[in-house]
């Protein structure tokens, strides 16, 4: 797999697609700018890309279903000329999506552990507290896709601060989405402000894609705010070694300088991060940001995601080519995420593999079983 956007690579890339939408320096920095001119229709994006007919009908087709959306950043950072590039797998729609017998909208059965709308309680102390379902580009392998049909109550937020405020085990709050950082800024440190109030609430941590599709997003300004609410943490996403762009690594840089923990959480993607190589690559440049490569999780049975499954093995033999053969900081732990909760894999954690599937065992002892088939899977490389 190609590893594209060095520092000379990137910049002419930029300048590029700069000209295309004939912005100014001043403009493609700015990040209003960028949501102000994603692409979100096959007809605007081939006048960024040189699309076949094929191509054309997939995104028209998928995107019926499946939001689409990209930052002109975004498109920046992929290869225009090879609809293999990893980047471009990642964000732009395909036929594919439409070809799906497993996927279901909510494999992890988020609703069922959602108490109130918009906040999941799976675990003793800790939720997840989603406030948007917007995202500056839509990734192809999003887990909660079914989010766009999803209208909750205005109260939400209201009904999420109650329940937590009353329930005294909840230490830890993710702040999820969607990206949180895409709301307005001043929503955004008011409900930190709400949460950071709750006694019992030691840890704020933020999921955001921002760093690695709209690098932009992190300003000094929103920097400086966000240190008020330490200890917090920040989880990003970076798939593959392409996606480290300068822009990306100034951003990553502003964060950890303010003393906020970054934290990466790669997404197993067939055809884009399924080898050693590609994977060894990525944490060795997170390390070089001070990111701390944290999960690789195994592609969710979400509906419109089988061409990015790979099988159980593919992520245990990468697992085991970082274990012992790189510093342990850059080893994460390979994850499947389950209604039960993460479940790290490893030799142990597996009870039973056969043709169909696999078993694995639980932190609470049960037992979950995962559709896998080796048939319809890419085999082994």
């Amino acid at each position: 797999m190609s590893i594209r956007n060095t520092s000379e690579m990137f910049s002419e890339r930029v300048r590029e697609m700069r000209s295309r939408f004939g912005a100014s320096e001043r403009q493609w920095a700015d990040w209003r700018w960028q949501m102000r001119h994603r692409v979100t229709d096959a007809e605007k994006l081939a006048e960024f890309l040189p699309l076949s007919e094929s191509e054309k009908n997939g995104v028209r087709s998928a995107s019926r279903i499946f939001p689409f959306a990209v930052t002109p950043y975004v498109l920046a950072c992929l290869d225009e000329n090879d609809p293999a590039d990893p980047v471009r797998k990642q964000y732009l729609p395909t036929e594919s999506e439409l070809q799906d017998e497993d996927g279901e909208p909510d494999p992890l059965c988020e609703i069922d552990h959602s108490p109130v709308p918009d906040l999941v309680h799976a675990y003793p102390d800790r939720v997840a507290l989603c406030i948007t379902s917007r995202c500056a580009s839509y990734c192809r392998h999003c887990f909660r896709k079914r989010r766009k049909h999803e209208q909750p109550p205005a109260n939400a937020f209201e009904r999420a601060v109650e329940y937590i405020s009353t329930h005294p085990a909840i230490r830890d709050v993710l702040v999820t989405g969607g990206d949180p950082l895409l709301i307005d800024e001043a929503e955004l440190m008011d409900k930190l402000e709400r949460l950071r109030g709750i006694e019992h609430v030691q840890v704020l941590r933020i999921g955001t894609r921002t760093p690695s599709s709209l690098p932009m997003r992190i300003t000094p300004g929103l920097v400086r705010k966000l240190r008020r609410f330490h200890p917090l943490f920040v989880n990003v996403q970076f798939n593959h070694p392409s996606e480290l762009t300068p822009d990306a690594a100034e951003a990553l840089r502003r964060l950890v300088d303010a003393g906020i923990p970054v934290g990466n959480q790669s997404v197993l993607l067939r055809d884009v991060n399924d080898d050693l190589d590609t994977m060894r690559e990525l944490v060795h440049r997170l390390l070089a940001c001070r990111v701390r490569p944290y999960y690789i999780f195994h592609a969710q049975l979400v509906e419109g995601t089988a061409h990015f499954r790979t099988p159980l093995e593919v992520g245990l033999e990468i697992y085991d080519g970082l274990e012992g053969h790189t510093s342990g900081l850059a080893v994460p732990l390979y994850i499947l995420d389950t209604p039960y909760g993460k479940v790290p894999l490893s030799r142990s954690r597996i009870l039973n593999r056969d043709e169909n599937g696999f078993t694995i065992r639980g932190f609470t002892g049960k037992t979950w079983t995962e559709r896998n088939p080796i048939s319809r899977l890419k085999p082994l490389k």
